[in-house]
């Protein structure tokens, strides 16, 4: 039986994690990886989908490496959509921040892009294929006051995706970056007052399975994503 391709999740979680591997997986017809630093977080999901739930923390290459080594002794193409969802935020004023939790977060938000951007391309560039996403945010491009660490964090991943479009995309790989614009719905947060006053994580996942099925001769690098209501 010929095996699915392969989608691999990095930063996995109960948001937008569990809705992109939902819609990879049932509307992609994609075999998922569901990677994140609590596995046991995801097994239930990744089992419900015939995927796989892994242990990695982002920030370490070490546990990058064994990420994808495991991968591909199980998929030896490698995986054909890989998405960076890892995030983390600091919010603080800028005398108050601790430069301690401030390099994690960097860590996080922009040396993990790259570990995981690298060894994704070493694959993709080996068949001349694939697809690799950012998961980016208003700070990506907007620095906002008091979040002065998370904006450098995300500026600086969606820096990397540009260059990566740029470097990547002549040798047949697309890359993009996503801005989320606005709060993501979730069962743990008050709905708020207005009607899809929120991003729904089934159609932000849905514009992923988008750009990973875009042809060659039509590629987006980078798309923003708001509701409705959101100021921009």
């Amino acid at each position: 039986m010929e095996q699915r391709p392969l989608a691999l999740i990095v930063g996995a979680g109960d948001g937008l994690g569990a809705a992109l591997a939902r819609v990879f997986a049932d509307e992609g017809g994609m075999r998922v990886a569901l990677a994140s630093r609590h596995p046991e977080r995801m097994q239930a999901l990744a089992t419900s989908l015939d995927g796989l739930a892994l242990g990695c923390d982002a920030t370490v290459q070490s546990e990058v490496e064994g990420l994808f080594a495991r991968l591909d002794r199980e998929h030896p193409d490698g995986p054909e959509v890989v998405v960076y969802n890892a995030g983390a935020r600091l919010r603080a004023p800028i005398t108050e921040i601790d430069p301690g939790q401030a390099a994690q977060a960097l860590q996080v938000n922009a040396h993990g892009a790259l570990l995981v951007a690298q060894q994704a391309a070493r694959r993709m560039l080996a068949r001349s294929r694939g697809t690799l996403l950012f998961t980016g945010a208003s700070a990506s491009v907007k620095g906002f006051a008091g979040s002065s660490v998370f904006a450098m964090g995300k500026f600086a991943q969606r820096g990397l995706a540009q260059a990566l479009a740029r470097e990547l995309a002549p040798q047949g790989v697309h890359v993009a970056h996503v801005v989320i614009d606005g709060g993501i719905a979730h069962p743990q947060r008050p709905a708020p007052a207005r009607e899809h006053a929120q991003l729904d994580p089934l159609a932000i996942a849905r514009n992923y399975l988008h750009l990973a099925r875009q042809p060659r001769s039509a590629w987006t690098w980078e798309i923003e994503l708001r509701p409705w209501v959101e100021a921009f």
